[in-house]
């Protein structure tokens, strides 16, 4: 996963305090203040700061553990197969699915929508980088070696990525976001993200196997 903090993945005690801040922050009677942190995650306060160092770097963290949680499967363009890239992509798909439509994320993204266009950087800065740019970023890179494989064929990457977000997430995340209390299931999930995964290789692939590169 690709959460870090001081450049290190996450000791097991430091995911329990991520996910104290997480549950902190999708409840409708609590604020996230390193004082409720501390409390909940049964740590001091000192603790925190050493690990986080301010409360904007709790935010952070919290967030980028939460977005870890959809995986970019690393492929090597040289040896990268039309098989291998389905599989990689149909696996971003499910993860970004469940995550999205997760309870933890529909809260969290109800809360940065209120702080959208805050002055000073809170949640929904810190959401917007290290959620949606972050998904792009990490995508991206599993698209830009189908390119070099010759599996997919964009002149945009950026294009390439709004298109995959389209084809995978539709009207799911907003109908949640508006109380859509109908989730989709696993199977859905499963269903949904072969389905996007085909509809982008319709758009954006190949029609013929790429030459090993470097011949």
């Amino acid at each position: 996963m690709s959460a870090e903090i001081d450049g290190a993945r996450p000791t097991d005690r430091q995911r329990e305090v991520l996910d104290a801040a997480l549950s902190l922050l999708v409840a409708s009677d609590e604020t996230l203040t390193m004082t409720a942190v501390a409390r909940r995650a049964s740590c001091s306060k000192e603790t925190l700061y050493k690990w986080f160092g301010d409360r904007d770097g709790l935010l952070t963290a919290t967030v980028q553990w939460q977005a870890a949680k959809v995986r970019a499967v690393p492929v090597d363009a040289h040896t990268l197969d039309r098989d291998r890239l389905v599989r990689a992509l149909e696996g971003f798909a499910v993860d970004w699915l469940t995550v999205l439509s997760g309870e933890t994320s529909v809260a969290l993204n109800r809360l940065a929508v209120g702080h959208a266009g805050s002055e000073k950087r809170d949640l929904g800065a810190i959401v917007l980088e290290n959620g949606p740019f972050a998904m792009r970023r990490r995508l991206g890179s599993l698209l830009e070696a189908g390119r070099v494989a010759g599996l997919l064929r964009f002149e945009s990457a950026e294009s390439a990525f709004s298109t995959f977000f389209g084809l995978v997430v539709r009207d799911v995340q907003i109908r949640l976001l508006l109380g859509d209390r109908a989730a989709p299931t696993v199977a859905e999930i499963d269903r949904d993200a072969g389905a996007a995964t085909r509809q982008f290789f319709v758009l954006f692939g190949t029609s013929e196997p790429a030459a090993p590169i470097g011949r």
